[in-house]
């Protein structure tokens, strides 16, 4: 598919130095870029029908881990904010399961998007993963299901909303909350948003709205879905570095196999 099929590049021209400067300033400045309707119609409509056949052969699965995303850390008490838990809960088909002829596949394959995320991140060039599972991925949440607060290891994520759930999955951040290259992980700020003490911000969205995050330093999460509408969500994840794979055993948790 040619890529004016899917993006809609009137509101959103993104081959123009100019545009992509401007989402720029907006990424640096706000932490996050939201391009409301960047997909147009009818592939947000093939996207949607992809997604609704692919779900029955999603893995589902729910993990208890920390805001930061690692261990257990024995010098610190079980409440301790590097030690307080949260769920995560979703369901995923990974790459291989998506089709050659899947709008969401010319999407990351196009050298006019990938040049542009690359120009609005700062990235000198972008690589596609080395596995076969996770360089693009489509998201489920059911009723009940969320992804709980946490920092991301990587420096940006893309995402694309498919399918907007009737109530709930609120996306919720707070911009900057630590500084990870510097090692400050300000544990008291994490604990006074974990304790309901301090409000973050809602990003709302629509279906065919495609995000850039910086997730590193900005805690977020997306709240439980509260309705019988599945959340439908895909992951358009690339490297700055080529033939960099995801760990197998981040593979066995998220895709519960290697290939």
């Amino acid at each position: 598919m040619s890529i004016d099929t899917i993006i809609d590049l009137t509101a959103h021209p993104i081959t123009d130095d100019s545009f992509a400067a401007r989402c720029r300033d907006t990424l640096d400045q706000r932490g996050v870029l939201v391009l409301p309707d960047f997909i147009t119609p009818s592939a947000l409509t093939a996207m949607h029908e992809e997604s609704e056949a692919g779900q029955k052969d999603a893995y589902f699965c729910s993990q208890s881990h920390s805001v930061y995303l690692t261990p257990e850390n024995a010098e610190y008490a079980a409440d301790h904010p590097a030690n307080r838990s949260v769920i995560s809960s979703k369901g995923c088909i990974c790459d291989d399961e998506i089709a050659e002829q899947s709008p969401l596949r010319s999407l990351y394959d196009a050298t006019e998007f990938r040049s542009f995320v690359a120009h609005v991140t700062g990235e000198e060039a972008l690589h596609p993963y080395a596995d076969p599972l996770s360089s693009i991925n489509i998201h489920y949440a059911n009723r009940g299901q969320e992804l709980g607060w946490h920092f991301d290891n990587s420096s940006f994520a893309i995402t694309l909303l498919i399918q907007k759930p009737e109530a709930g999955s609120r996306f919720e951040f707070i911009k900057d909350l630590r500084d990870a290259d510097a090692g400050e992980m300000n544990y008291e700020g994490v604990a006074r948003l974990l304790d309901g003490e301090v409000a973050p911000e809602v990003l709302s969205m629509e279906p065919g709205t495609l995000v850039l995050f910086r997730g590193r330093n900005s805690i977020h999460r997306v709240s439980p879905n509260e309705s019988d509408k599945t959340r439908m969500l895909a992951v358009l994840a690339y490297n700055a570095q080529p033939d960099i794979e995801l760990s197998e055993s981040a593979r066995m948790t998220f895709y519960g196999r290697l290939n």
